[in-house]
């Protein structure tokens, strides 16, 4: 697997698509302030993603739901429920997060995916600690593409 770590903006990232840390979806979208990169993808993607994903309903732990992208310019967006019902992220969630993502890329056929600090920010983990997580958690999958690990500067 070919696994490259850059800074940068995910949203300017050039990749079929992109994974959001999101949450559990047991609130409506609406009710929401989101953050981050949540907050970055509504305010440039608009709010598609988001109505497509609330009709999905609730989301378990580290689970990934793929959806249209809005007006960014990917082949689609991969929504993680990457922090539990108390906004913190864990190792595990984490993982899942990570591979279920793979597993959504595997199966769409896309060539290439970038994926933000899951669980870092609002989840309320350290970024190195985050990377290492997202990293181990690669290496136990198999994907053809290329994974971009985006650290926000």
């Amino acid at each position: 697997m070919n696994i490259d770590i850059v800074n940068g903006d995910l949203l300017k990232q050039d990749v079929e698509v992109i994974v959001n840390p999101w949450n559990q979806n047991i609130f409506p979208w609406w009710l929401l302030i989101p953050q981050g990169v949540s907050k970055k993808v509504r305010k440039e993607g608009g709010t598609q993603p988001f109505k497509e994903l609330y009709k999905k309903g609730f989301i378990s732990l580290g689970s990934a739901i793929l959806t249209q992208s809005g007006n960014l310019p990917f082949k689609g967006i991969i929504h993680v429920a990457g922090i539990n019902l108390f906004w913190f992220a864990t190792k595990i969630s984490i993982q899942k997060s990570v591979i279920n993502s793979i597993k959504i890329a595997n199966k769409n056929h896309f060539n290439s995916i970038a994926f933000p600090l899951i669980g870092a920010g609002t989840g309320g983990m350290n970024n190195e600690k985050v990377l290492n997580i997202i990293k181990e958690a690669l290496h136990s999958t198999t994907y053809k593409g290329r994974v971009l690990i985006v650290i926000y500067k």
